[in-house]
Parts: structure tokens; sequence; C-alpha cells
């Protein structure tokens, strides 16, 4: 077993295979593209980018209200800063198909992940 940067891989046979379950680096280089996917991948700019918008002035209501909920009682509101997380994660899961690094088409709508810094 290798342990690579965000990444554990098994060696067998001179190949290397994910192990299931483990982290999984998401901006990564890849040689091959296709050209269908890069027409696709306008309607699917489209519908992200809406979602995205749509996500992120409520995640900016969110946290204005937040701001004045710390102001008055001292204390963040969980529900508030998980909605705020939850656009973050969102906008980066969908930030390599978008950028064009992959072809890779990530959910349309926003799925929970998690976002490690090493």
């Amino acid at each position: 077993m290798i342990l690579l940067p965000d990444m554990i891989y098994h060696c067998t046979d001179k190949k290397m295979t994910e192990i299931p379950g483990s982290p999984k680096q998401l901006f990564i280089f890849e040689q091959n593209a296709s050209r269908l996917e890069l027409l696709i991948r306008i309607v699917y700019w489209i519908i992200i980018g809406i979602i995205l918008w749509v996500y992120g002035i409520l995640a900016f209501i969110c946290l204005f209200v937040q701001w004045f909920h710390i102001l008055i009682l001292g204390r963040r509101n969980e529900a508030l800063s998980n909605f705020a997380k939850g656009y973050l994660e969102y906008l980066v899961h969908v930030m390599n198909y978008t950028y064009l690094m992959t072809d890779k088409r990530p959910d349309i709508m926003p799925v929970p992940i998690k976002i490690f810094e090493e």
C-alpha cells in the first residue's frame, strides 16, 4: 500500500488502483478529453451556473443574518453556518468540471462532501 498526497492506492501487478472509501484528489490532470463532452458541458455550465447563482444569493443572506446573530448573541448559528458551508462544498465539487480539468460530470444538485486541508 502506498500513501500519496490525498489518495490511498494499492499496488497490484504494476497497476495502482484507488481503494474504495479513501479520500480522492479533486483537481488532477487528465490527458484524454472528449469533444462531445465539451459540447454537452455548455448546457451543464448553464444549469450549474443558475444553481450556483441562486445558492450563492441564499448563502449570502445566511451570512448576513449570521453576522447579526454573532453581533447580538455572541455565538454562531449552526444551521446558517452549515448552509454557507454547503454552498462552498458545492462550488468546490463542480469546479474541476467547470474549469475543464475533467470530463466526469458532477451531480447537478448539491451533494454532501467533505473538504480537508493538508
